[in-house]
């Protein structure tokens, strides 16, 4: 099996290399070459050009083909298009890695399925993979493109906590600092290992059952936002100190901040799913890494690797923001108290 992932160094996509090759497959990687903190697992063959660079992708495949191209870089309309003219028929699957974003939000019903209408009014991010996944869809109809899709959602790995801020946010946490929860922190939240993920993602490469169709591939664990971070001052031996803020206020107090479009597009919103789909594609797909565990890891790898997961002052002072305007507003509200 010969397999060509496009990125490979992500939280999610250097997880499905290393599940490739440990399952045996002929793994190439394509990316610009820059360092990065995690190898590539031995005998993955690594390709440099920049992806977006159509005649350079061609320079460093060759007239290589193969049977599965797994691609992590493409996000909207026009990767899509670029995508279909220059994988066709030089690869038996075509992989587009989406994301779960672009499921309707407000969300009307869960679990969530792959059937799901697709619609969010809130991010450009999700607007543009629906854009792409129409593309390759067409193209699937018009010319029998080998397309697979897949939808991740909100997947971590023992290096990146999937918290907004990050790391800074784990270390106000654990130095004792108040932290804004967007909402009320009950609102319902799926968050996958990448290792587990990647059995699924994998388990679909070169299964020609797979063209044609869509799949997200999520944790079945169900946390609240609370939880979350509750479980990180657990691992810190701290008591969490949360405060909440609706999200409508996020973009108001933080415009600067990526995550405030982020959260109100998506992370606000319950996110339960179904994943009966992949498991008949996929039988092996069977997530096992929980939060409590997979807090314990992240935990165990701040420990080991101190500088690189030192906080960040412009995310911290971000932070600080939006804890001084929930503190502001909640003056305001006392002061109109009867």
């Amino acid at each position: 099996m010969k397999v060509l992932y496009v990125g490979g160094t992500g939280t999610i996509s250097w997880s499905c290399v290393a599940e490739s090759a440990r399952q045996g497959a002929d793994v190439y990687v394509l990316n610009r070459g820059r360092a990065h903190k995690r190898r590539l697992p031995e005998g993955v063959k690594h390709l440099t050009a920049d992806v977006q660079d159509g005649d350079a992708v061609l320079a460093a495949v060759g007239d290589t083909q193969f049977d599965s191209v797994v691609n992590f870089l493409s996000f909207g309309e026009k990767d899509a298009a670029a995508a279909v003219e220059l994988w066709s028929g030089r690869t038996a699957q075509y992989i587009h890695v989406s994301s779960a974003s672009i499921y309707h939000k407000p969300v009307h019903r869960v679990p969530i399925v792959e059937s799901t209408p697709r619609h969010n009014l809130f991010l450009e991010y999700a607007r543009d993979k629906i854009a792409a996944e129409e593309v390759l869809a067409g193209a699937y109809e018009e010319s029998a493109f080998p397309v697979t899709i897949v939808r991740p959602s909100h997947t971590y790995d023992d290096a990146h906590p999937p918290l907004p801020g990050a790391w800074t946010a784990w270390d106000r946490i654990a130095r004792g600092a108040e932290l804004v929860v967007p909402g009320d922190g009950t609102s319902l939240w799926t968050l996958t290992h990448a290792a587990d993920f990647a059995v699924g993602l994998v388990g679909l490469v070169g299964n020609w059952g797979a063209i044609g169709e869509s799949f997200h591939i999520t944790s079945d664990e169900v946390l609240t936002w609370d939880d979350i971070y509750d479980s990180v001052a657990r691992v810190s031996a701290v008591p969490a100190r949360l405060l909440h803020l609706s999200s409508e206020l996020l973009p108001v107090l933080a415009p600067d901040w990526l995550w405030s479009t982020l959260i109100l597009g998506d992370l606000a919103h319950s996110a339960v799913f179904d994943n009966a789909k992949i498991r008949r594609f996929v039988p092996a797909f069977r997530p096992a890494i929980t939060w409590s565990e997979g807090v314990r890891r992240l935990a165990g790898w701040r420990d080991q690797h101190p500088e690189e997961t030192r906080p960040d002052p412009s995310t911290d002072a971000v932070l600080d923001r939006l804890v001084l305007g929930r503190h502001r507003a909640a003056e305001v509200l006392a002061e109109l108290a009867p």
